[in-house]
């Protein structure tokens, strides 16, 4: 196979990621571009390794390295998404305060599971 055709293929990759990266408003489908833009980035790896002669597997363990900091991205990134869902009841990431003074509403804390609390629409049902 002619070494061309995974590095259009990782460019491409990289290209969906970084526009999914610009565009997306949902915090999960972000971090989705995020992955897919680190794979795009093992596949430059794999593929330099096994065309260019030089030390040996070194791109395959660099590739290795850049799976273990997505895997380590994803885990804080959803905690990250989580923990905004639990505050603001959304995961959109355009509704996030950027730092510049304003403060946008909290959303209410979520009911413990199995608690006896009443919310506006259960008001008049008793």
């Amino acid at each position: 196979m002619h070494p061309v055709i995974p590095y259009v293929l990782a460019a491409l990759l990289f290209g969906i990621g970084g526009y999914g990266v610009l565009v997306r408003r949902n915090a999960v489908l972000l971090l989705m571009a995020v992955e897919l833009m680190l794979n795009a980035v093992n596949l430059v790896l794999v593929t330099a390794d096994a065309t260019i002669v030089g030390l040996p597997h070194s791109g395959q363990v660099f590739a290795l390295f850049v799976i273990v900091i997505a895997a380590a991205e994803i885990g804080v990134g959803l905690a990250i998404v989580l923990q905004l869902y639990r505050l603001r009841r959304t995961v959109a990431t355009d509704s996030i305060d950027a730092g510049e003074g304003t403060v946008l509403p909290r959303a209410e804390p979520m009911p413990e599971p199995g608690s006896a609390q009443t919310g506006p629409d259960q008001v008049g049902a008793r």
